[in-house]
């Protein structure tokens, strides 16, 4: 095989069904990210109860622990593109009439925590049977490929696409994001039922079987694979400091930086380009070094970062810091998808990747509320701190795993 046909053979082919759901998950995000961007907005003019309005991304999280597990047995069971399609089909008929309800000015602070929760609990489906559904349309050497550019053009239409936008539909209506994001989940519906993929093959369950079973059978299985077991506790421990960090960052660059809100836009901006260059990388990082070796350097260097942003009072290093950190997030996100899927048998992928996921953000909610009361009692300069001292053991636990 030449160097040009083993990269051919790494790279994703648009045709056979790929080109559609990257095009789809294209789509729906840039839907997710004007509502995302527009909701708080929409809270912040209908109370001014900071709980209430963190309650509204509270109840983001609450579902995957709630009801992540049962998403991924159930995207076990069923035929994945169809679950797919039909739960897009339902988020879009529920954003349609929140906007219905915002045109009317009928919103309240109570339906928009509704809306987040369902929207959530119905993504917990969506997410595990789309993970389990990508190995099907890729070859499997050109699944890390594939992972990167369905997530760094989600992180372009994202952070540089949508939210930009939204002030403009807000003149237009403050329905309209809303009414914007029902039309991407119908297109993207439209996209994944056009997919020629037969429903998957199955071995029948043994008699008796329950989702409770499954359940366990998937948590068990993640459980008994030394890699994936480790990637997920390291991945745990993180997502605590990362909780840290992003709840309070906007204090660590307004107060502690004393940058103000130009300086916050500046480092997000940072966290985006960074994101993007890191998609371009993992593969590469991958190919050279190994998965686990890729995501145990991400680390290291990430955890370089959070000091960094901790211990230097300069805006530009919280800039330099944050766009290298978003490079190394994205090579131990692609790599850590791609382990996932590599790793965990066919009729097991949905309920091995929601035990991972909902595992691993578990630890987010509590390390939002760590990070708060760090801020509070030391300064906001040290939840970046506290990251760092979580991504250490992280890090150090995948040691082991690198042969």
């Amino acid at each position: 095989m030449t160097a040009t046909e083993a990269v051919r053979t790494r790279t994703p082919a648009w045709r056979g069904g790929f080109g559609r759901l990257w095009t789809a998950a294209v789509v729906s995000k840039f839907g997710d990210s004007l509502r995302t961007a527009a909701m708080p907005l929409l809270a912040a003019s209908l109370t001014d109860d900071p709980l209430l309005i963190a309650s509204v991304t509270a109840c983001g999280y609450l579902p995957w622990l709630l009801f992540g597990l049962l998403g991924g047995a159930v995207a076990d069971r069923v035929d994945q593109r169809r679950a797919m399609w039909a739960v897009d089909l339902l988020r879009g008929l529920l954003m349609a009439g929140f906007a219905g309800a915002v045109w009317l000015d009928l919103g309240s602070i109570a339906l928009l925590l509704a809306l987040a929760f369902a929207l959530t609990t119905l993504q917990t489906l969506f997410d595990n049977a789309a993970t389990a559904l990508l190995p099907s349309l890729v070859p499997a050497e050109a699944l890390t490929s594939a992972n990167a550019r369905l997530m760094t053009a989600q992180q372009i239409v994202g952070g540089f696409v949508a939210a930009p936008l939204v002030p403009v539909l807000l003149v237009v209506g403050a329905a309209m994001p809303y009414a914007a994001d029902a039309a991407t989940y119908a297109v993207a519906a439209a996209l994944v039922a056009s997919l020629r993929v037969g429903a998957p093959q199955r071995e029948p369950g043994p008699a008796g079987s329950t989702l409770r079973g499954e359940i366990a059978e998937g948590l068990r299985t993640l459980w008994r694979d030394r890699a994936q077991r480790g990637l997920c506790i390291a991945t745990a421990l993180c997502n605590i400091g990362m909780g840290a960090l992003i709840a309070t960052l906007v204090v660590h660059v307004t107060g502690w930086l004393g940058a103000g809100p130009g300086g916050y836009a500046a480092v997000i901006t940072a966290f985006g380009a960074g994101s993007l260059a890191g998609g371009l990388l993992a593969r590469r990082l991958a190919d050279r070094f190994g998965r686990i070796r890729s995501v145990f350097a991400a680390g290291l260097v990430q955890t370089g970062c959070l000091v960094a942003m901790g211990s230097v009072r300069a805006l530009w290093v919280t800039i330099a810091a944050m766009a290298v950190f978003a490079v190394m997030g994205m090579v131990w996100n692609v790599n850590q998808t791609t382990l996932i899927q590599e790793r965990s048998p066919a009729q097991l992928l949905g309920r091995i990747n929601s035990a991972f996921r909902t595992l691993a953000i578990a630890g987010t909610p509590l390390g939002a509320l760590l990070g708060g009361a760090a801020a509070a009692a030391w300064g906001p300069n040290t939840p970046a701190l506290l990251a760092a001292g979580l991504f250490i053991p992280a890090v150090a636990s995948l040691a082991p795993l690198i042969n």
